[in-house]
């Protein structure tokens, strides 16, 4: 392999002749977490003496915050006996579960369970330069213990040999510092993002119900009834449109459950169906305004059609509908669907049950409370302009994210030099 001047080929890749390469084991001692048995003794679990930190734990955290603070509750002094104390600033890295291979640093001194490994007494490196680094071979950890059977978990033999490149310690810090800020600007978005889903939901409650009411509009509300007021539609049995008959292209679209992403249709996610199933039923070609809602497996699912690329038509597990006679906005019908009304609807009628079918007569008792249409799409506009600002900034969020794995890839490996 030919190797540019002023790089190296080493077990770690082609790196700058000035960088070192060492394995994980040389920077301190690997090992697992322990928990004490049995699980939710009393004498081990509860009181306030040291934090308990489980890989259950990590699974709410998202991989770019580097550092741990959250835990999974506590240990008593007698617990903590039976565990492993970690303490603060140590790097550790998740042996199993969502976010197996994932490396953290500890913000605070613990407990860690089996699910947990950790590198104690680092001699060497900045920690949180060897952090990232170690976050940029997860999914090559994954793919390793993802050959085995059962649980993949990882071993700390496999943790101890991954070769780790070493610039000079000035240059770590700089590369760690970089990608901190990165990182600090995802943590604000997602708190942001998680701010404006809050304040969404709250909007949704108040303006839907008419606990809130926006500026010149004071008419009463009338009820709404599906049965009387919503036609329902679906590809009924008798068509036996099988997964055989879904193509790859085509100009007919075929919308399932699936193919819902952030309460619209995802088009690029679709497959396509010949032109003779399209036209087999009219009542299922869709439209821009209708309004989708799974029937069958994951019930309730609710779906806008938006920006119509072509001919649509749906799968069995699908209704479309849509208003009578103009008695209520389809957007607003929409926000109706996806707010707590709905829900309590479903939960009233799955109640004790198993139920994973979604009847055209479990309807007839669904209603809700609607103003005029220019009122319902004045509520429709509001939430609508609520989503478009979430979708900017989850956008932003995803393209930060893209670009701090672009800048992980290069810097850590010494392709793109800091000055």
């Amino acid at each position: 392999m030919e190797v540019t001047p002023g790089y190296k080929l080493t077990e770690a890749g082609i790196i700058p002749e000035n960088w070192d390469v060492r394995l994980l084991e040389d920077l301190g001692r690997v090992v697992r977490g322990g928990s004490p048995r049995p699980a939710g003794d009393s004498r081990y679990f509860g009181g306030s003496f040291i934090r308990w930190l489980t890989v259950a734990a990590l699974t709410n955290i998202e991989d770019h915050q580097i550092y741990v603070t959250e835990t999974a509750g506590f240990l008593t002094e007698e617990g903590s006996k039976h565990s492993r104390t970690l303490t603060k600033g140590t790097m550790i890295i998740a042996n199993s579960g969502a976010t197996l291979g994932v490396a953290k640093i500890l913000g605070t001194t613990c407990c860690a369970n089996d699910g947990i490994a950790a590198i104690t007494g680092q001699r060497i490196g900045d920690k949180e330069f060897v952090c990232q680094y170690f976050n940029t071979k997860t999914k090559y950890l994954r793919e390793v213990v993802a050959t085995g059977n059962g649980q993949p978990n990882l071993n700390t033999e496999l943790i101890r040999k991954i070769a780790i490149p070493f610039p000079p310690i000035y240059e770590q810090r700089a590369i760690a510092a970089a990608l901190s800020d990165v990182d600090v600007l995802l943590d604000s978005l997602d708190r942001l993002i998680a701010k404006k889903r809050n304040i969404k939901q709250a909007a949704m409650q108040q303006l839907l119900t008419g606990q809130t009411r926006l500026p010149g509009f004071s008419g009463e509300w009338e009820v709404v009834n599906m049965a009387k007021h919503a036609s329902l539609k679906a590809r009924i049995g008798w068509q036996a449109l099988t997964t055989a008959e879904y193509l790859t292209s085509g100009a007919y679209y075929l919308v399932t459950g699936t193919d819902f992403l952030n309460g619209q249709v995802d088009w690029s996610s679709c497959h396509f169906v010949d032109q003779w199933r399209y036209s087999q039923d009219r009542n299922i070609q869709l439209r821009n305004g209708d309004v989708l809602l799974t029937k069958d497996g994951t019930i309730g699912k609710v779906g806008y059609v938006k920006n119509l690329n072509g001919p649509a038509t749906l799968n069995s597990g699908v209704y479309v509908i849509r208003p009578l006679n103009e008695s209520f906005s389809p957007l607003f019908f929409f926000y109706v669907l996806t707010s707590k009304i709905f829900d309590d609807f479903l939960s009233r009628i799955t109640a004790g049950s198993t139920i994973n079918h979604l009847y055209q007569k479990d309807f007839v008792t669904f209603e809700f409370l609607a103003p005029e249409l220019i009122e319902q799409t004045a509520i429709a506009t509001v939430l609508s302009d609520m989503d478009a600002e979430l979708a900017a900034l989850e956008q932003r969020r995803d393209k930060s994210y893209i670009i701090k794995q672009g800048m992980m890839q290069e810097l850590l490996t010494g392709r793109i030099r800091l000055v």
